[in-house]
């Protein structure tokens, strides 16, 4: 298993991982260009050669990122995959110097049992609803916002 930096080259990839799940209402689509545009953002996870997972770590603020796109293969569920991508993305908002992360999940019960806490929505600054505000579902999506402390 390795854990990297995604590239370009694995845009398409990322994409077919994380629309499967938004397919399913699990997350929000995400466009081809938009993965481009914030390919710096992922990280990929391999195993064997091949891109089963992917997450991103999106700076929100001089304090705060906002763990997103966090999707795994469905074959490779249940392996501790996800929860590999999580830290690796609470490593780079460590190195950042981010005082707190924070996720917005239909699946508020992984991000617990990685330390997370359920916070009131509007703690939230107005500036991360900009994606939501563009989505079908939004006010009402039931998305739980988390966040978990760096330091």
């Amino acid at each position: 298993m390795n854990i990297r930096p995604a590239k370009v080259i694995d845009v398409k990839k990322i994409y077919s991982l994380v629309n499967h799940y938004a397919d399913n209402k699990e997350m929000l689509h995400r466009s081809l260009n938009a993965i481009y545009e914030n390919i710096q953002e992922f990280v990929v996870l391999e195993y064997e050669n091949t891109i089963v997972g992917c997450g991103a770590l999106h700076v929100s603020w001089s304090d705060l990122a906002e763990v997103k796109a966090l999707a795994v293969s469905e074959s490779f569920k249940g392996k501790g995959f996800g929860r590999k991508i999580v830290e690796k993305l609470h490593e780079n908002a460590k190195y950042l110097g981010i005082e707190k992360v924070f996720t917005l999940t239909f699946k508020p019960e992984f991000f617990k049992k990685l330390g997370y806490s359920v916070i009131p929505k509007e703690t939230l600054p107005h500036k991360i609803w900009s994606e939501c505000v563009n989505c079908h579902l939004f006010p009402d999506c039931g998305e739980v916002p988390l966040m978990i402390s760096m330091q």
